[in-house]
């Protein structure tokens, strides 16, 4: 049976229409048709733009193929700029805002043929109080946060690719809880210029798909990166198993998850080795958000003080607590990061990449939040690349996977090792062959 149209994978549906089997109409009549099916359940969408996504389509049909992501349909999180769509930022402080210009990435991707669909659903600036939108796995449950949205998009099939960003947790999180794809390249790999702010240190523009060489093809035309579109890998890769100091909080499907990767990338020619914690880990948590509350009540200065009224008050406490630290406090907490990153960094000399979780567990009901992201805080505290592998399930059903963190501006080998272990780990799990589309075809 023919695959439907919307559940190509972003390189699948880019080689079909590079090679014109495929029209761009074709792949965004049927994404729209997907959105209105499911969009009163998972409210993934801000705005949409039918019309307009469906004529550049035809246009992009009539002329040359006009790049890399040519007929593409994108989902971005509302975070992002766009002159064509409201942005908002999940504030009713910016119910009627309309931005002058596309923020750069955005700007990018259209520039390479992508064709934006409309503006996905985020937290409100980026951080705690959810938005509408439910998890495609099962509506009672969160899709995770921030860029709740661009995940539930991508998981749900309305789209292959969506934009999204973290300064905590909130592109891997998301990814875990709807079981796809999530990818923070290295802290400013991708230009963050028009993307509202929230921690100028940790802001960290990324995306999500369904396979590791689908968010590749994007990360190779956002980071300007060929060696991304061919993940090509036959060494036997060292991996460090890194637990967290976080573990306690691991539930059973999480561990069981994690004894499984092990064993699997093990016995499929893998090193293998458990990393060592140090105790000095046990503060990175806390120290991401003092430095992560003390840029937010600079960055949000405006709103803070112009609007505190319309900020919820989970944000507003932050935005306060932060506005306490000093500046020398924060000069101090920065630098602490900065010297537990450089003993991190050491740890690649012997391991290629590093294996972790990305969540506590399955995603969380939807009415407790979009859920904690303590095992991801220390990764973007330290500017790391990370990127989520879904691979298992949990006891409620919902998705459970793991991620792979790399080397700073080692972007490439971390995508073409987790292009690997993600195959694997699925072919293990009894899940579907991805193999067959890892690199970009030639000529």
């Amino acid at each position: 049976m023919a695959i439907a149209l919307n559940r190509l994978g972003a390189l699948e549906a880019a080689h079909k229409l590079q090679r014109r089997e495929l029209t761009a109409e074709q792949l965004v009549r049927a994404c729209f048709a997907r959105i209105e099916q499911r969009e009163g359940t998972i409210h993934a969408w801000t705005a949409l733009q039918k019309d307009a996504a469906l004529e550049r389509a035809q246009e992009l049909d009539r002329g040359a193929v006009s790049g890399l992501l040519h007929g593409l349909p994108i989902g971005v999180k509302d975070l992002f700029d766009t002159v064509d769509l409201p942005t908002c930022y999940g504030s009713p402080i910016y119910e009627r805002h309309r931005s002058a210009a596309d923020a750069a990435s955005v700007a990018i991707c259209r520039a390479e043929g992508a064709i934006v669909l409309g503006k996905t659903v985020t937290t409100e600036f980026a951080s705690y109080v959810p938005g509408p939108t439910r998890n495609p796995r099962n509506e009672a449950y969160t899709p995770g946060g921030s860029s709740s949205g661009s995940a539930a998009a991508v998981a749900d099939s309305m789209v292959p690719f969506a934009l999204g960003t973290q300064t905590a947790g909130s592109i891997i999180r998301p990814a875990a809880y709807c079981g796809i794809v999530g990818f923070k390249p290295t802290f400013g790999a991708i230009t963050r210029a028009g993307v509202k702010p929230l921690a100028e240190s940790l802001d960290t523009v990324g995306g999500f798909a369904r396979s590791v060489p689908d968010v590749a093809l994007f990360a190779s035309v956002l980071m300007r990166d060929a060696r991304m579109r061919d993940l090509a890998y036959d060494a036997k890769p060292r991996i460090g198993m890194y637990r967290s100091l976080q573990w306690r909080h691991a539930q059973s499907e999480t561990k069981e998850a994690y004894a499984q990767a092990a064993a699997t990338l093990s016995r499929m020619g893998a090193r293998v080795e458990e990393v060592a914690l140090p105790s000095e880990h046990a503060a990175l948590v806390q120290l991401h958000a003092d430095v992560m509350a003390y840029e937010a009540s600079q960055a949000l200065a405006y709103e803070r003080l112009a609007h505190g009224g319309q900020i919820s008050p989970k944000l507003l406490a932050m935005l306060e607590a932060g506005a306490r630290i000093t500046a020398e406090e924060h000069i101090r907490n920065l630098e602490r990061a900065a010297q537990a990153r450089a003993r991190v960094d050491n740890w690649f000399e012997s391991h290629d990449v590093l294996l972790a979780p990305s969540a506590s567990g399955e995603a969380p009901f939807a009415d407790l939040g979009t859920g904690d992201p303590q095992f991801c805080r220390a990764w973007t505290l330290f500017g790391l690349p990370c990127l989520h592998l879904p691979f298992a399930t949990g006891p409620q059903g919902l998705p459970v996977g793991l991620q792979m963190v790399g080397r700073r501006h080692d972007d490439h080998r971390l995508l073409a090792i987790g292009a690997w272990a993600h195959q694997k780990l699925l072919e293990a799990a009894g899940g579907p062959d991805i193999g067959g589309s890892h690199v970009w075809p030639r000529g």
